[in-house]
């Protein structure tokens, strides 16, 4: 939490690719928190502006166009409708959502590179960068998988690892190979425009580690292995065809490198923004009264937290981030959450399925908030959730309330008379309820804030089950005038401090209360409604969901998993098609060795590689092998095998690898060595 006060607040939600629709991962680690504190922040009346859009560029845009057969515009167009109104829908309440194909998002990321460029911050540099000569083009950080050198996962992207969260550079991955051809690259030279990272490491140290140790631990965390890692030059372009096109002469064919303009959205959202409201963007982005705040999942930590930092500093006139409360990732049934394998469950179709029932799963999803660590959904604890604490906790104490006070005040707010201390017991939790989520909004742990809310409801409805006013009417209407004047105060409190959470509930109840507006500062107060004070009649606020409506969807989850489990055996039973044929003159320069495993270890932080020192006959050397996961280090130790010794060296993890071990794969995904069915001489040639 920050200890300055701030004139106005800038909050930014991580753009979504528009290469498919919103799930609730999506929802958890990022809008949803972002949204209960833009909503919290307006109740307190403070200058917010709330911005988001589609991101709309990068290479995973232009694979999903190549694999659909259409162009990069029809997949943002799509893409980019659907996501904005399933948001709209479910009440995430943006003040603008905007696109990064929009005419004032290419001049504005345009005039930031050429801004950069003009003062020297850029290192131009000619390299060696993976071509695809199949698809006659340079193959930019997405257009290149292979096996990540951390965790062993065979199809991390050149940029990063999807599995393990590593960021990457496309020539430490394993075994590279091009996602356009699947051939494997040649390096051919182009130039580039470098930021050098490096430059700004000594800033960056202090800034984040010495300045905002208030961070959450896993953004500090990962921040420090960074920078304790030492910051390297980051290509700030790409070659591509689909993107902002760089700014500067002897350029052509080139595109801003996708988080050098992403984050640049927010600034021309905001833009846009104040146009249609007759209103200067430059305070929200200029002005150091204003407070900055990224809301992102983890896996774009380096970029908001690094990159995009670092980029503002160098052009000299931008705020910084004041906080960036990253959450960690939500699995789904146990299993992560994935968008190849239609293992999700889609915004879209879940406001399609559960029509108004927005709240339950904004409530739910912040019930299970992974703010410090992996979290789970799961469809039950969705169900009981709604049954067991929003319909039979805060619905339930509601109703009471609403039907009782017509049923016995003709729906006039009666006045209360003498307390007891059971009363003043309840109008001391009426007290502390928005000081006490306030607090926990205000250090970005929502689950907590939200369980504060709650708990104010679970107080009143056992106040009227203490109290019994049901049984008191007819002997001591007085005290029963008491009872529901302090439960309809626990009401309008609720409106005031569950509005950020479920705002389409709150909006309802708000209109059966007669309460004008949601103003922060009347909450605390048990006098919000005066005696006298009309109010409407009772609605349902919500409905239990019933065991069908959940089986439904665990069905459909689990023909989902089938349907993977088939697809992935007959990926296994089917042996790979034949490669293209090679002269025998390729061939006969492979130079291939009967060799025996001497010593075997685990490598850290890796869960496939283990370290091998192979006698070749020749030599011992170091070879690093992807079978950690299939064999322990001791069962291997005089292992013969068949080594590839002439392999050019390469570097992974800091060990060079002098060599390839061959192995066999079966359809069920074991590896079988490659070796002599009779012992053979270290050394002996394969032909």
């Amino acid at each position: 939490m920050s200890k300055k006060s701030f004139k106005r607040h800038t909050i930014t939600a991580a753009l979504p690719y528009t290469n498919g629709p919103v799930h609730i991962g999506h929802l958890a680690g990022v809008y949803v928190p972002a949204d209960i504190y833009a909503r919290y922040l307006r109740s307190k009346k403070e200058d917010v502006v709330f911005v988001c859009g589609s991101d709309e560029h990068g290479v995973a845009i232009t694979l999903k166009a190549r694999k659909e057969g259409k162009t990069p515009q029809e997949i943002v167009d799509t893409y980019h409708a659907l996501i904005r109104d399933s948001f709209r829908d479910f009440g995430i309440d943006f003040d603008i959502y905007s696109r990064t194909s929009s005419a004032v998002h290419h001049e504005t990321s345009s005039e930031m590179f050429r801004d950069l460029y003009e003062k020297g911050v850029f290192e131009e540099t000619t390299s060696e960068q993976y071509y695809d000569e199949e698809a006659g083009q340079f193959l930019a950080d997405r257009y290149i998988v292979g096996t990540c050198p951390n965790c062993g996962f065979d199809n991390a992207y050149g940029d990063q690892c999807e599995k393990c969260g590593t960021s990457l550079s496309p020539s430490e991955l394993i075994n590279p190979r091009s996602a356009l051809s699947g051939s494997e690259p040649i390096l051919k030279q182009t130039r580039h425009w470098y930021l050098p990272m490096g430059d700004y490491e000594n800033w960056l140290r202090k800034w984040i580690l010495e300045d905002h140790k208030e961070w959450k631990s896993n953004v500090y965390g990962q921040c420090k292995s960074w920078i304790d890692g030492g910051l390297k030059p980051r290509a700030m372009t790409r070659d591509l065809d689909w993107g902002v096109k760089v700014p500067v002469e002897g350029a052509e064919g080139k595109v801003l490198y996708v988080w050098f303009d992403a984050p640049i959205g927010y600034i021309s959202a905001t833009k846009e923004w104040a146009d249609e409201t007759g209103k200067d963007w430059k305070p929200y982005w200029k002005d150091p009264e204003t407070r900055l705040i990224h809301f992102i999942g983890k896996d774009n930590i380096v970029f908001h937290c690094i990159i995009f930092p670092a980029i503002l500093k160098a052009e000299g006139s931008f705020i910084l981030p004041d906080n960036v409360p990253a959450n960690e990732f939500l699995n789904l049934e146990g299993n992560k959450i994935s968008t190849s394998k239609n293992w999700a469950v889609w915004l879209h179709e879940y406001l399609e399925e559960f029509p108004g029932k927005q709240d339950v799963l904004r409530y739910a999803l912040c019930s299970n908030m992974p703010e410090n660590k992996d979290n789970d959904f799961t469809w039950k604890d969705f169900q009981a959730r709604n049954n067991s604490e929003l319909v039979a906790i805060l619905g339930n104490f509601i109703n009471r309330t609403l039907v009782l006070t017509h049923k016995y005040f003709e729906g006039s707010v009666p006045a209360a008379n003498s307390l007891f201390d059971i009363d003043q017991e309840l109008i001391e939790q009426i007290r502390k309820a928005p000081q006490l989520v306030g607090q926990a909004l205000d250090q970005f742990k929502f689950r907590e804030a939200q369980n504060e809310f709650m708990a104010l409801a679970r107080a009143g409805n056992k106040y009227l089950a203490d109290t019994e006013p049901w049984k008191e009417i007819k002997s001591n209407p007085e005290r029963v005038a008491t009872i529901l004047n302090l439960a309809l105060q626990v009401a309008a409190n609720l409106v005031i401090v569950g509005y950020p959470f479920l705002p389409f509930s709150m909006e309802k109840l708000r209109i059966m209360l007669g309460i004008d507006s949601v103003d922060w500062q009347y909450g605390g107060q048990p006098d919000i409604l005066q005696p006298g004070t009309e109010i409407n009649k009772a609605e349902l606020m919500f409905e239990k969901i019933e065991d069908d409506a959940i089986q439904a969807q665990i069905d459909k989850l689990e023909a989902t998993r089938v349907s993977n489990e088939s697809e992935e055996s007959s990926e296994k039973t089917a042996p790979e098609p034949v490669k293209p044929q090679i002269q025998y003159d390729d061939f006969a320069k492979l130079d291939m060795r009967v060799g025996t495993i001497l010593s075997a270890e685990k490598m850290n932080k890796s869960k496939k590689l283990l370290k091998l020192l192979v006698d070749t006959g020749v030599d011992q050397r170091v070879v690093l092998s992807g079978i950690a996961e299939h064999f322990h280090p001791d069962e291997i130790i005089g292992q013969q095998v068949t080594i590839l010794v002439n392999l050019a060296p390469r570097k992974m993890m800091g060990i060079e690898s002098q060599g390839m071990i061959l192995m066999a794969e079966d359809s069920d995904g074991r590896l079988i060595f490659l070796a002599p069915t009779d012992s053979a001489d270290n050394g002996s040639t394969v032909s």
